[in-house]
């Protein structure tokens, strides 16, 4: 299993970028999965920003991104995408995939080191 992330960039506040992480090795239509995009800032501990899978519980978004941020799949591609509109500075952080696999059951609440399969990150930055 791969994940390779993409798409991060350095923007002003208020613009919009939108992550790819490119998945290998499964494919969605054939597991059962939960997906998430975490991130960490510099000096910062990693935090859940979205979540979601056939199998969680209830999907997830962190308070400080709801309504600008939305994790969506592509079936066809295995590629997962989190469209971040209306970025703000504290947004700023490395962005990483995780993906779970072959699980009955999961909650988005989970922390990130319970994931499988994790990717690189691609870098965020967001000026003022």
């Amino acid at each position: 299993v791969s994940l390779v992330e993409s798409g991060g960039d350095l923007v002003q506040t208020g613009g919009s970028l939108r992550l790819s992480c490119v998945t290998s090795g499964f494919r969605f239509v054939a597991y059962d999965y939960a997906i998430a995009w975490f991130r960490q800032a510099p000096g910062k501990e990693r935090e859940a920003v979205a979540c979601n899978g056939n199998v969680v519980d209830s999907s997830f978004y962190a308070d400080s991104v709801k309504g600008r941020f939305a994790l969506s799949i592509d079936n066809v591609s295995d590629t997962v995408y989190l469209q971040m509109n209306n970025l703000k500075p504290e947004d700023t952080a490395v962005y990483s995939c995780a993906v779970e696999l072959g699980t009955s059951k999961w909650s988005c609440k989970y922390p990130w080191s319970y994931y499988d399969y994790w990717g690189q990150g691609t870098q965020v930055a967001v000026s003022p």
